[in-house]
């Protein structure tokens, strides 16, 4: 079996977090990703917490699948042979500021030119239009200015930044999901096109029904804990020893969580008897379950609300999480074989098909694949390749540049 993109070939200019995340879940399903890097590399293969052969753990999470090449664009020689592999390639992604794309040429106007087919997608904070297009940004600027800090924390607390990136997680995806409709756009028209994708406007979309509670009605939401501003109950509880949220979302979800407590005069209490009530009664309801949670463990607890039907879950912390049985069946956590170094795992792929397999390649050591990239897709002689690598055009990976 191949992969569901097992037939496409992307060009991945992309670094840090958003773009790697995104090119990774393509090279997951099959797209044979070339990550071009400059003889530094990416900035994330320095390992500030762990690494591994000179590998940092944020490289490893978001660099599997992929062929590293070492090209120096900035270099005449270099821009040519890139230009060359835009000739035999479908897309190519980056993730740099307009102006910074433009001089370097690999803008969609320059590569439409040697590849009319091409699509370009460009992740950046902004976007490609807009007065801050060509600032800098990051995950936590994003969601600092999507308004996602401002809904995030404690009741007045200080702003909260989430603990998952989700700014640049979803950015990735939603770059992802572009590639794949415009490659499906180009099998139905024979058209590329660019893909210009802003995190700033894949957080303003998150928002939902914040945003549309504001537009709509004019309600501006603020930070609520775990609590939801709609559902009740609908938030974290501590129990004997651990944390659990409940989140009943309807009526019968409401009436199994008050027979599964021992509290069922609370079904026909005028001040919880529909969800109106409750939300309007929240601060006289939550102590109430609260008082009763801590009578009992999170271990017992959990099995009462689950035979009554009703939604609840552990606020694991991580280790917890990745040792779920549910995650483990599910090949969430999967073990990455390096023909060189030592084993490892990493988190596995969400998107699960039927017809393909799940291909997991260990990440590519700096220009580990610059050599069989030229050789086998542009068929460069040894000796040209060798002539490249003096000029320092290119970087080919050395068995020494493993040391510690």
């Amino acid at each position: 079996m191949k992969g569901l993109l097992s037939d496409v070939r992307i060009l991945d200019l992309t670094r840090m977090l958003a773009g790697p995340y995104g090119t990774m879940l393509l090279a997951d399903m099959g797209a044979e990703m070339i990550k071009v890097e400059d003889h530094l590399g990416d900035y994330t293969r320095l390992g500030v917490q762990t690494s591994i052969g000179r590998m940092g753990a944020y490289f490893l999470a978001l660099n599997r699948n992929k062929k590293s090449v070492v090209l120096d664009l900035k270099n005449p020689k270099g821009k040519e042979i890139f230009y060359e592999l835009v000739k035999v390639s479908d897309v190519v992604v980056d993730n740099m500021r307009p102006r910074a794309l433009k001089k370097l040429k690999c803008d969609y106007e320059d590569l439409k030119q040697v590849n009319p087919r091409i699509i370009s997608c460009s992740l950046s904070g902004f976007g490609h239009t807009g007065p801050y297009r060509d600032r800098t940004a990051f995950d936590l600027t994003i969601q600092a200015m999507s308004g996602g800090m401002s809904v995030t924390g404690e009741v007045g607390g200080p702003p909260a930044r989430a603990g998952i990136p989700i700014g640049d997680v979803s950015g990735g995806m939603a770059a992802a999901l572009s590639i794949v409709s415009a490659l499906h756009y180009r099998d139905k028209t024979g058209k590329g096109q660019k893909l210009d994708i802003s995190l700033l406007d894949v957080q303003i979309s998150l928002a939902s029904y914040l945003v549309a509670y504001y537009l709509v009605g004019g309600i501006l939401s603020g930070p609520q804990g775990s609590r939801h501003g709609s559902l009740v109950p609908y938030e974290a509880f501590q129990t004997k020893d651990l944390w659990i949220v409940v989140a009943c979302v309807t009526e019968p979800f409401w009436e199994g969580l008050c027979i599964a407590m021992g509290l069922e005069e609370l079904i026909l209490d005028e001040r919880f008897d529909n969800a109106l009530k409750r939300l309007q009664n929240h601060d006289e309801l939550i102590p109430i379950l609260q008082e009763r949670f801590l009578q009992k463990t999170a271990g017992e607890w959990l099995p009462l609300l689950e035979k009554a039907d009703v939604p609840c879950a552990p606020v694991n912390s991580l280790d917890r999480a990745l040792s779920d049985p549910q995650v483990l069946e599910r090949n969430m956590v999967i073990d990455i074989e390096h023909p060189h170094l030592e084993n490892f795992k990493l988190a596995g792929n969400p998107i699960k098909a039927s017809e393909t397999e799940e291909i997991f390649v260990a990440p590519p050591r700096l220009g580990e694949y610059t050599e069989e990239v030229l050789k086998e897709i542009l068929e460069y002689s040894d000796d040209r390749i060798k002539e490249l690598k003096d000029e320092k055009v290119i970087g080919i990976f050395e068995e020494e540049d493993d040391g510690e």
